[in-house]
């Protein structure tokens, strides 16, 4: 089907102006389809021509499964005028018109549209929609682009015993009919609608309903976290009060944790979704509970900035995600009681953007108009570059810019664009309103560039004094903190914080030396304020290999851990040396969030992609060392999350299914931990890739756990089961057939590809070229990202699977996502045998 082109809505918002929707949607019709019947009322904004009257050619979109009937202005035209998603809208005179359709609609599976789930675990089925891009066609008729706000009234049928929630406050009017409270003007992507039997917790903030939502079977969790959840909405609500000079613009807060969305959540006004993954059923560490603290902070701030006011095309849709990203960490510390989000921002979250900087398919963070020409090259710019560097874009923009003018530049952009829609230039023009600086000259330094600035530190001394010289390749100007540490004279391996003395990159002029001796260790972007690859000085280098854990600041050791890793896939550390870093400072490490983080890296990329075969039986003994160590240290049960992290590491990372055998059988780790149905499927997993379980044991705990967890959980034990009918049976179920939701498609993905079997799948290599480019053509951008994402034989480190790679980037049928999806791996899987040459050299 045609995407829509910039040119084409750009055309389109002369043309026409929509005043409202009227929606009604019967979601009672049965499990395939559901009714849409949609009344648009819109202006056509013709000029009078000489001697006659102009009028509109246009066009309206719509992916029914049946369209039963269309009236413009009472007059009925011919259903079979839709060709493909648009129907045309011909000779429309300037002046009002109202334009009718009835139709069909197809329920998704995917998490694109009106997406529809059955809980296996009571049988009780939810709907929701995800409209984002352009998918509000496959739920009603709608001129789908971001210009073209309107004003949405909805009106919901649902089976009896559900609850409809919306973008406004809903009211029950009987018979299973709901209807919702007219929106303020918002764009089609934003409209919103989840029903069924939700499970409800409800309260009152400031005057407004605010309200956590989940399926039946997650009530338990829901209630045993909903404190917690709508504490930090609170608090996040009253502190965007203090920040915003506008007031927050919708009727109510609701926030719906729904099943298998293939995001972490979407900033629906008034009604945000989340993933339901943020209910936990099993035990998590408090770097998750963070995580969700973040996200709910993030849609929140998309309130103001992004449905309030809202980017006109989708080249700006970093307007959007790096403002809610920076947003949702600074605020998360300023209002909650995690205060250390940017210490998991350094070391989980920023790798992101510096992964997808370094890649060929990087982008500006504010691409150039012409870049993102239609709505399917806008699809791939969520990623890395609109979040995590716009979020470390921003960060850096305060740093030089001062908070203070910051926010002010902000509340004159949102008082100027409130309820419309703005560009780069206007949020520019906002901020510089706001400061003497060039903030101009910022931009075109910071959001119209590609790649990574690196920061090298160079440091000469004498007994009396010392100077440091910061050699900088790239071309953006930094603000930067520089950390100066010394021996503790008590502790040799200890460090104290001499100074921290702010530094602009490049400088101007000659550095000044700086009195005292030699320090210890000099940490260029101490506190990570800018967004760059660091490269210490020799000596510092040795300190941080023999002392990081004893830096005394978290967001520091961030830096240093985060510098080690580029150095890894740089070429320029080994990734041994990695690892015995990780093995001799993670045990002593305070900060949850690094050690997560570094076990991560280490895990996936050292052991599984890095090194050689012949050293990954060693790399995951190193490992599984560390984290027997890790789990010894915490047996006195003072850190829970700590002791949670190190057995999920150590069943990751298992060489010998013994003990793994002896957990699953007891229920419990020795010494305590409970196997919660998360870490029993955990154990199952690694216990299948090992060969030491069967589908019996696996049908036996989808019986013990028949949740949609559980479900996922045997697809993804199945599927990474060492048998070559298990592989067959994993690959049709993907490939052959489009039964598999987003989620079990994900799940069998998972398990899939495994190290341990590369002689089983090697077969499966070739094949996945092809398949998956029929599949992604089939079924669509969701599923496209999810074969392209964790399909993807990443486990193959050698040449024969990049240079099938490259040949099917040359496939014409090859889908948009898709190709950025293998572009991405492919450049992932070329620095992996860069590293494994670099080594062997």
């Amino acid at each position: 089907m045609p995407v829509l082109t910039r040119d084409e809505a750009q055309t389109r918002a002369r043309l026409i102006d929509v005043q409202r929707y009227t929606v009604e949607l019967d979601l009672s019709r049965g499990a395939e389809t559901f009714d849409s019947r949609t009344v648009i009322r819109f202006t056509a904004l013709g000029e009078p021509a000489a001697g006659r009257a102009a009028t509109v050619d246009t066009f309206v979109e719509l992916k029914p499964a049946e369209l039963r009937s269309v009236t413009l202005d009472g007059k009925a035209l011919d259903p079979r005028g839709l060709v493909e998603n648009r129907l045309a809208l011909t000779g429309l005179t300037a002046g009002e018109h109202e334009l009718r359709v009835d139709a069909a609609m197809r329920y998704s599976h995917t998490g694109e549209g009106m997406h529809r789930f059955t809980d296996p675990t009571d049988g009780e089925t939810y709907t929701y929609t995800q409209l984002f891009m352009e998918d509000v066609q496959r739920v009603f008729a709608a001129f789908d682009q971001p210009d073209l706000k309107s004003v949405f009234e909805l009106t919901v049928t649902a089976p009896e015993g559900w609850t409809v929630l919306a973008n406004g406050v809903t009211e029950h009017v009987g018979g299973g009919t709901w209807r919702a409270a007219a929106t303020p003007p918002i764009s089609t992507y934003l409209v919103a609608v989840a029903a069924g039997p939700w499970h409800s917790v409800r309260t009152e903030h400031r005057g407004l309903p605010f309200g956590i939502h989940c399926r039946r079977s997650l009530a338990p969790f829901l209630d045993a976290d909903a404190d917690e959840i709508l504490d930090v909405t609170r608090a996040c609500y009253d502190r965007y009060h203090e920040k915003f000079d506008e007031p927050y613009p919708f009727d109510s807060y609701d926030q719906a944790f729904v099943p298998e969305f293939n995001a972490g959540a979407m900033e629906n006004p008034g009604l945000v979704t989340f993933r339901d993954e943020f209910i936990y059923r099993s035990a998590v560490t408090e770097t998750e509970r963070q995580t969700r603290a973040m996200v709910i902070a993030h849609e929140m701030a998309h309130m103001w900035f992004g449905d309030l006011v809202t980017l006109r095309w989708w080249d700006d849709i970093w307007l959007n995600e790096s403002f809610a990203e920076y947003m949702g960490f600074q605020t998360t510390a300023e209002a909650t009681r995690f205060t250390h989000t940017w210490t998991d921002f350094g070391v989980a979250r920023k790798s992101w953007g510096y992964d997808a900087d370094q890649r060929p398919s990087t982008h500006p963070v504010a691409p150039d108009p012409d870049a993102v020409p239609d709505t399917a090259s806008a699809m791939l710019n969520f990623d890395g570059i609109s979040y995590a560097k716009g979020a470390s874009a921003l960060r850096q923009l305060v740093a030089w810019l001062g908070e203070k003018d910051f926010l002010a530049g902000i509340n004159t952009h949102i008082a100027r664009h409130k309820f419309a829609n703005a560009t780069l230039a206007d949020f520019i023009e906002s901020l510089a309103h706001a400061t003497d600086r060039d903030v101009h000259g910022w931009a075109d330094a910071w959001l119209r560039t590609t790649g990574v600035d690196t920061l090298t530190s160079n440091v000469t001394h004498d007994a009396r004094e010392w100077t440091l010289d910061i050699d900088r390749e790239g071309s953006r100007p930094h603000r930067i903190a520089v950390g100066v540490y010394d021996r503790d004279l008590t502790d040799s391996q200890g460090l104290v914080l001499r100074e921290r003395h702010e530094r602009d990159v490049p400088h101007s002029g000659v550095p000044a030396p700086r009195d005292g001796g030699r320090p210890a260790l000099i940490v260029p972007n101490d506190q990570d304020l800018t967004y760059a690859k660091v490269r210490l000085d020799e000596v510092s280098m040795e300190t941080a290999l023999r002392s990081l854990s004893r830096v005394p600041d978290a967001l520091t050791r961030a830096v240093l851990w985060n510098s080690l890793r580029d150095m890894v896939r740089d070429g320029e550390l080994d990734g041994m040396t990695y690892l015995e870093t990780a093995r001799a400072h993670l045990p002593a490490e305070t900060d949850l969030a690094l050690v997560q983080g570094v076990l991560a890296f280490a895990t996936t990329h050292i052991a599984g992609r890095y090194l050689p075969p012949p050293l990954r039986g060693v790399a995951l003994t190193t490992l599984t060392e560390l984290c027997r160590d890790l789990i010894r240290r915490t047996e006195d049960g003072s850190h829970a999350g700590l002791r949670l992290t190190a057995v999920r590491g150590f069943i990751d990372v298992a060489t010998r299914p013994d003990p793994l055998q002896e957990w699953l059988t007891e229920g419990t780790v020795p010494g305590g931990t409970e196997l919660d149905p998360e870490l029993r499927w955990r154990v199952l997993t690694r216990l299948a890739v090992l060969g030491a379980a069967d589908e019996s044991a696996i049908a036996a705990e989808l019986e013990r756990d028949p949740s949609a967890t559980g479900q996922e959980g045997a697809a993804r034990c199945r599927a990474a089961l060492p048998d070559p009918e298990a592989k067959r049976r994993a690959w049709e179920a993907m490939f052959a057939s489009d039964d598999l939701s987003n989620y079990l498609f994900t799940a069998t993905a998972q398990g899939f590809w495994q190290p341990e079997q590369a002689d089983l799948v090697r077969e499966y290599i070739p094949r996945y070229y092809e398949d998956a480019v029929a599949v992604a053509a089939r079924r669509g951008p969701a599923i496209a990202d999810v074969a392209g994402r964790w399909a993807f034989p990443a486990s193959s480190v050698d040449t024969e699977t990049l240079h099938l790679g490259k040949q099917c980037l040359h496939n014409a049928n090859l889908t948009p996502a898709l190709r950025r999806k293998l572009t991405d791996q492919l450049d992932d899987l070329a620095r992996a045998l860069r590293v494994r040459e670099t080594r062997t050299a």
